[in-house]
């Protein structure tokens, strides 16, 4: 379908909408802070994500059944509490840390681009984090969403494509009326192959300002999106959106 069909948006939410290594980080920092210990919080951030992927996979493979992000984030803390030396938290304590990743701080410019864009189209996440923990996280911080969609809804997480055709489904579209919003290529690529549109916005520090790590592509190199953006506003002003 031509990109002028779109009626709905939906968006990765981790680096995408929310700064989650700056949020954790900051997060672990004070209960280092607090407990008097010494802990790089930027790496157990970056540690902590870093089983994000592996997880998922182990689920996807079958080697551990359908479980939860937040499930998935407590089985990685278990162990990094133990690697960084952090003890004595009681379990309610530990639950209520997991659960940062309810908690995380937008992008600057994100409530107001979002705002933005659900003047024109739908809004709503398509995030392999659960419905509570995207829910929990859009009241917190304000994020305008039409509705919540997860790709616990198809039971398959991202990038598998029943994601992203449940996600269509739900919304009673056809999956050229919908455009998937990422900061990150592999997942619009992987959307792109199950008929959705693609729009790459550029989130240079997802992984700490300078450090060069964050997604950056060029849409001259890689055309393969139909709209590559520096901030939700930015692609606010490509779709037409008004101030």
């Amino acid at each position: 379908m031509p990109i002028s069909d779109v009626k709905a948006l939906t968006f990765d939410v981790f680096g995408t909408v929310v700064d989650w290594r700056g949020s954790v980080s900051r997060e672990i920092g004070a209960l280092a802070n607090e407990r008097g210990l010494e802990v790089d919080a930027d790496l157990f951030a970056d540690e902590w994500r870093a089983g994000y992927g592996p997880g998922m996979n182990k689920v996807r493979t079958g080697e551990w059944e359908w479980i939860g992000i937040d499930a998935i984030h407590r089985r990685r803390l278990d162990e990094l509490l133990v690697q960084f030396g952090i003890s004595g938290l009681t379990e309610e304590e530990t639950a209520h840390l997991n659960k940062v990743w309810h908690r995380l701080d937008p992008w600057p410019e994100a409530v107001e681009g979002l705002t933005r864009l659900k003047g024109k189209f739908i809004i709503c996440t398509l995030s392999n984090g659960s419905v509570a923990l995207l829910t929990n996280m859009a009241k917190r911080a304000g994020l305008p969403w039409d509705c919540v969609l997860s790709s616990e809804l198809s039971g398959h997480y991202k990038p598998d494509p029943q994601s992203y055709l449940k996600a269509a489904e739900l919304l009673g579209l056809e999956s050229g009326e919908v455009m998937m919003t990422a900061a990150h290529q592999g997942d619009l690529l992987a959307s792109a192959k199950s008929g959705l549109h693609t729009a790459f916005v550029r989130r240079p520090d997802e992984f700490g300002h300078g450090t060069g790590l964050g997604n950056t592509a060029n849409p001259e190199s890689d055309p393969s999106f139909d709209f590559a953006a520096d901030s939700f506003n930015d692609l606010a002003d490509q779709l037409g959106c008004p101030r």
